[in-house]
């Protein structure tokens, strides 16, 4: 089994020097072959120098890869740069702040050759919270779930947990006719693989939120609700 580990970072000079150490010494005690694939997207902070620092560090023992990104493109752009240069038999995508611990993948691993895609997911049977969304954010993430269920009829209970283990010809099948760049990129990925009749399991995890999320309530959730739109008409219009 080769695997590659795509992490999309803007921002994340406080914390991605920890997040990459806790993912090379979990794999340390396993026997996957895996790589590291770090997208900076156009950070403005020490985001850049750290990758560089780290990369230094581990260079001849972990293969890790580093696109900078000259200026802010978007999550799922970088995402999906990640994917598009991957090398591994299966890709697994994760948030910077590992707010799904990287152990979670032991979980994900078991169901990948059954399944196409398997999704971390924080709203079903056996999933476990650490540290809970402030009411309004949980509140907001139902509704948001119940306009997707509406609009796209996707059954999943939580598309936008940051876990997700895909086959890496099917990652990069879904992602080459995705044309959402923003937070909400994950619906439309599991949208195009629903429509083509991908397996997809969704599978409970560990999850803490992170206090310092990027994600504006008020500003990105109305374009994640025009995003949604979007790929409603995309659909109509060209059967993406």
């Amino acid at each position: 089994m080769t695997l590659s580990i795509v992490i999309p970072a803007y921002n994340e000079a406080h914390r991605i020097t920890d997040t990459l150490k806790k993912i090379i010494e979990y794999f340390r005690k396993t026997k996957i072959e895996y790589e590291i694939i770090v997208i900076n997207d156009g950070s403005i902070d020490n985001t850049k120098i750290k990758l560089q620092q780290i990369k230094e560090k581990y260079s001849g023992n972990v293969r890790i890869t580093i696109i900078n990104n000259d200026k802010n493109k978007g999550k799922g752009f970088a995402v999906k740069q990640g994917i598009m240069v991957s090398n591994g038999e299966y890709i697994y995508f994760t948030d910077a702040d590992l707010s799904t611990p990287i152990e979670e993948i032991e979980k994900f691993l078991k169901y990948i050759k059954e399944y196409d895609i398997v999704i971390g997911s924080r709203a079903v049977k056996n999933s476990k919270i650490l540290l809970h969304q402030p009411f309004y954010r949980e509140l907001a993430g139902k509704l948001f779930n119940k306009f997707l269920k509406l609009i796209l009829g996707l059954p999943y209970n939580d598309t936008q947990c940051g876990a997700k283990l895909f086959k890496s010809d099917v990652a990069k099948f879904v992602f080459s006719k995705t044309t959402i760049y923003g937070f909400s990129f994950d619906v439309e990925v599991l949208f195009i693989a629903k429509k083509y009749r991908y397996k997809i399991l969704e599978l409970p995890v560990v999850w803490s939120h992170c206090k310092d999320s990027k994600i504006n309530l008020l500003v990105d959730g109305f374009r994640m609700l025009c995003d949604v739109i979007k790929i409603k008409m995309n659909d109509l219009k060209y059967e993406i």
